[in-house]
């Protein structure tokens, strides 16, 4: 079982269309979400980057440190 994922920003809604429409091509959220997109979350010492195999999964540590996808 892996982590419990939040919602895509590219998926498509009811209004708006997708909430990427209203992030601006220009707006640093994009570099953050690059940024942590491109992190090795396990070498860098987050203790549940891997999710357990038993009980609940937790949120993806890329979640909480920035954007989701």
């Amino acid at each position: 079982m892996g982590h419990i994922q939040g919602a895509n920003r590219h998926d498509v809604l009811l209004f708006p269309e997708r909430l990427d429409d209203y992030i601006a091509e220009d707006n640093p959220i994009r570099f953050l979400d690059a940024f942590v997109d491109e992190l090795d979350l396990e070498a860098s010492g987050f203790q549940r980057a891997v999710p357990a195999t038993t009980g609940r999964p937790g949120y993806a540590p890329g979640d909480l440190l920035g954007t989701q996808k």
